[in-house]
């Protein structure tokens, strides 16, 4: 039963039909009709808390995986995302510490050091308040702040970041990179969300659009065909359910709709009986030490996974 609900709404999306010409861009999580309710409400009053954030958000500065860099990957490359496995410690009975133990549960403070995931935080969070402030007040200001920040991260060849997480979660002593970490690039669903919000705009430039479209596609490529894209899609858990939304994501922004149907036929659905018991208990997640967090995290990914 459960199967089939979630394969119903899975495939609504991808099964629709598009239309010919010029190109639009759908939502893919948010819901349409729930944001005209919420623009009406806004036009109806004076004040409003998320363009609160959106003014806030105009104040940031550009975000990039070449700032506030502290470490640089051992490509060398300034380019390439870096970040530390969080789960593991030095070793006290190595002079060194190498290589790191594993501790479930525990975070090592020194993963705080590298700032690449923060910047992808950043980056998202202040994209959903200026699209959304674009879309409910209609004024330009924010939509030009929203390209600025796009084309920074993703398409200006001096700061953009290098569409691959090859050397995400590295473990002091062990690797330089592990496909777990791909679930650091979640938070990147906001970003096609937050071009359909913008894009009747005439500050989000088309050559923007377009340079974000092509880091996706680049990095749809390397999620797909990498050692690291391949491991995690191997995942059982969390893990595996993250990665399947942003492959489907993804596609489905760069209008692979084939790729989307694949992945959700013979990977995404086969996770069901693998993941949940008959009662809808998550054995992959309770076993974790904070299996609060891992149980809602899988369900967010999969109701995500059923709006798509």
């Amino acid at each position: 039963m459960i199967r089939s609900i979630i394969f119903l709404f899975a495939t609504v999306f991808l099964f629709s039909s598009t239309t010919k010409g010029q190109e639009k861009f759908k939502l893919l999580i948010n819901d349409e009709a729930t944001l005209k309710v919420l623009k009406q409400q806004f036009i109806s009053k004076s004040s409003n808390e998320q363009i609160s954030r959106a003014d806030r958000a105009l104040l940031k500065r550009p975000y990039s995986v070449t700032f506030k860099k502290t470490k640089i990957a051992p490509s060398g490359d300034i380019h390439d995302y870096l970040s530390q496995a969080p789960y593991w410690w030095p070793d006290p009975t190595k002079a060194n510490g190498e290589p790191y133990i594993r501790k479930d549960g525990r975070r090592n403070p020194e993963i705080y050091k590298l700032n690449d995931r923060a910047q992808i935080g950043d980056l998202t969070a202040a994209l959903n308040d200026l699209a959304l402030g674009y879309y409910l007040s209609g004024e330009e200001k924010y939509a030009k702040k929203a390209n600025e920040l796009l084309t920074v991260f993703f398409v200006d060849t001096a700061t953009r970041m290098n569409p691959s997480l090859t050397f995400a979660q590295y473990v002091p002593g062990l690797n330089d990179g592990r496909g777990i970490g791909i679930i650091e690039t979640r938070g990147l669903i906001d970003i096609p969300e937050a071009i359909a919000l913008l894009q009747e705009s005439k500050s989000l430039k088309p050559e923007t659009v377009s340079g974000v479209k092509k880091w996706f596609s680049a990095y749809l490529t390397w999620l797909t065909d990498s050692a690291n894209g391949k491991s995690e899609r191997l995942e059982k858990n969390n893990h595996g359910t993250n990665y399947d939304l942003q492959v489907i994501d993804f596609a489905l922004f760069l209008d692979n709709k084939e790729l989307a149907k694949r992945t959700l036929s013979s990977i995404t659905i086969p996770r069901l009986d693998v993941q949940f018991d008959t009662d809808g208990r998550q054995p992959l997640e309770t076993a974790r030490t904070n299996s609060w967090d891992y149980v809602n995290m899988n369900l967010d990914a999969w109701m995500k996974i059923a709006k798509l």
